[in-house]
């Protein structure tokens, strides 16, 4: 994880050049962030993520040779997996939640403004996610009610593995409150909000936050 002192090792993605040129421009005069790269489909993108190793990717979701979603599964399995933000010109859609459950960190649309988008890829970079409750909500809502009860029964089954006080900082995730935030609202140190995060992904097998909080969406929790 990249310290705060440090800039973002970001890679761009995005098989249009205009659109690519304009993030890349926009996005490299940002102190926060390191531009290392720029990739044009998915396969450019797994092979530039292995010989650049960024902090973060910003990932167009519709690709060619390999789309947005398939490189990021491939991009979150490998060792020392970069965050991944997906761009999408639509809030809702199944093939984003699937990148979501692949392990991405978040998604922006593409009108985001520059200073958004460094803002997300900073946060993402931290170890938080860009995703609202809302979004989550609209997100799940949109894949319908195919196999719901079975989904919540199965969601349920894995968040027992966990302990009272895990289950707590997990639903207060999936609410989409910082570290910090979850920690001032349940009385916790920092660090012990991070330790909670960390037990609770090795006991689920999932790697990152918006995993944990579609978990207690398809649980009913939030």
């Amino acid at each position: 994880m990249t310290g705060v002192s440090e800039p973002v090792r970001l890679l761009v993605v995005d098989d249009d050049p205009l659109v690519r040129a304009g993030l890349s421009s926009m996005l490299s005069g940002a102190p926060e962030l390191q531009l290392v790269g720029e990739a044009a489909d998915g396969r450019q993108a797994v092979a530039a993520v292995r010989e650049l190793e960024p902090d973060v990717v910003l990932m167009d979701i519709g690709l060619p040779m390999l789309d947005g979603v398939a490189a990021t599964e491939e991009i979150r399995r490998r060792g020392a997996a970069p965050e991944v933000v997906m761009l999408t010109t639509f809030g809702s859609d199944e093939h984003l939640l699937r990148a979501l459950r692949a392990g991405a960190s978040g998604y922006l649309l593409k009108d985001a403004t520059p200073a958004e988008i460094v803002a997300a890829v900073v946060k993402v970079a931290a170890g938080e996610s860009v995703l609202s409750p809302q979004s989550t909500r609209q997100l799940m809502d949109h894949v319908g009610a195919v196999d719901a009860d079975g989904r919540r029964t199965s969601a349920l089954a894995s968040l027992a593995r966990l302990t009272e006080r895990e289950r707590d900082v997990v639903q207060a995730v999936a609410e989409g409150k910082s570290n910090a935030e979850v920690a001032a609202d349940l009385e916790l140190g920092i660090a012990t909000v991070k330790t909670h995060l960390t037990n609770s992904l090795a006991k689920l097998q999932l790697t990152n936050r918006v995993q944990l909080a579609l978990l207690a969406h398809e649980a009913g929790l939030v």
